[in-house]
Order: structure tokens, then C-alpha cells, then sequence
């Protein structure tokens, strides 16, 4: 399995999603954003945390317009694997690939902790190794993230089996507590928390590597 991690200026968690995605027995290789196409053989996408030109504008918004983000867009189009971790998320919904928008968190401060998420969809490539309901502990390192969505749009993801992730104790003021969603066809992960920082024992935790191991096991076996 081939994991492009797409680099943009002021990405900070670019090195650790391509270690939990190397530990977890995929290829990686790295993508700066100024590339026009994706390299051949490419089975996912990885768009890091961090502070995509500066957070400038609004967050993710300068970095949604990379070239290389046309073809990230063209490859979740036709059906292909696409991880957006906290700026990757705010990315997503940028370029449209994922509803809503991350606004300024509801106390107006910068949180920086590990904190209890509720795994809501066991019924994709990413979420597969969990229980529906399991509780796991994943740091978040965000200004922004303040899910936020209308009634319909909220309704629908409800509906649908979209939200993928919800926080237990909410810390940013997110629509109905969520924390990450997918896509229609669950192809697309965007979430504000970090996985790639509780894959290591060493770190703190190791909750995320279910969710590494099993789209990379999904993607092998595919």
C-alpha cells in the first residue's frame, strides 16, 4: 500500500503521519503541495496538521488552492482513500470534499490536550478496528476547530452514518459534539483530533493505531 502525505508550507504533523503509517506496514512517500499530480501506483492520502500558510485568511483556505489539491480532489472523486487530520480537516471542507466549515473555538483559546472521543461508525476502512461506542483517547492541538454545520447538513450526517467521531466532554463548542466525519461513501476521514500522536507508546498512548492498521489493511487486502 502507497500513502502520499501531502506537505504544505507550515505543516507540522507531516513526519508523524507518515510514522504511524510506516508503522502500520504501509509505503509512504511525501508530496509537495506545489506538484500538479499524484505519483503513480498512489493508494491514499494523507493531508497533515499543522499551520498551512500561517493560517492566513482562514485556516486551510490559502492551502485548498494548491495545485496539488486538484488532484487530491480528483482522486476522492473516483473513489479513493483521503485521511484529514485537524488543518487536514479544515482543508477538506475547504476544497469541498466534506461539509461544513471549523471556526474559532467557542471559548476563543487555543487547546492543547488529550481528550475522550466516542467512536460513533465502525463501518469503514478507518474506524473497522474499534467498537461502536468504544471510548479512545487522542491529543488535539487546535484554535479552530469548532465544528460547524446548519440543521439540514447536520441531519443528513446523522442519517447517513457519517459522523465518525464524537467528542465525550466537547471542547471547542461542535455541533452535536463531532469530532470527525466521512465522506458519502466513507472514502473521506476528516477529523480535528490527531491519531498520528497516539500511535506510539512513547508518546502517551496508543489508541490511534487501530485506525492506521486498519485502513492499511483494508487497502492490502482491497
Amino acid at each position: 500500500m502507497l500513502v502520499g502525505i501531502v506537505v504544505f508550507p507550515g505543516s507540522n504533523c507531516d513526519r508523524d503521519l507518515e510514522v504511524a503509517f510506516r508503522a502500520a506496514g504501509a509505503d509512504v512517500t511525501m508530496i509537495w503541495h506545489k506538484e500538479t499530480s499524484l505519483p503513480k501506483g498512489l493508494d491514499m492520502i494523507g493531508v497533515p496538521g499543522g499551520f498551512s500558510f500561517g493560517d492566513y485568511l482562514r485556516c486551510g483556505a490559502i492551502a485548498a488552492q494548491s495545485p496539488i489539491c486538484r488532484a487530491v480532489v480528483d482522486h476522492a472523486k473516483a473513489g479513493g482513500y483521503v485521511l484529514g487530520v485537524c488543518n487536514g480537516f479544515q482543508i477538506l471542507t475547504e476544497t469541498g470534499l466534506l461539509p461544513g466549515a471549523l471556526l474559532r473555538n467557542a471559548n476563543l483559546k487555543y487547546i492543547c490536550k488529550t481528550i475522550p472521543l466516542t467512536v460513533e461508525n465502525t463501518d469503514s476502512a478507518y474506524t473497522s478496528g474499534y467498537s461502536q461506542g468504544e471510548q479512545v483517547m487522542f491529543p488535539i492541538a487546535h484554535h479552530d476547530g469548532n465544528y460547524t454545520a446548519d440543521a439540514d447538513t447536520v441531519a443528513r450526517l446523522e442519517g447517513d452514518g457519517r459522523v465518525a467521531f464524537r467528542y465525550a466532554d466537547n471542547p471547542n463548542g461542535s455541533t452535536a459534539d463531532i469530532a470527525g466525519i466521512f465522506s458519502q461513501n466513507r472514502h473521506v476521514l476528516g477529523m480535528m483530533p490527531h491519531p498520528e500522536r497516539a500511535a506510539d507508546a512513547q508518546h502517551g498512548g496508543t489508541d490511534g493505531q487501530a485506525l492506521f492498521r486498519a485502513v492499511v489493511g483494508a487497502m492490502q487486502h482491497a
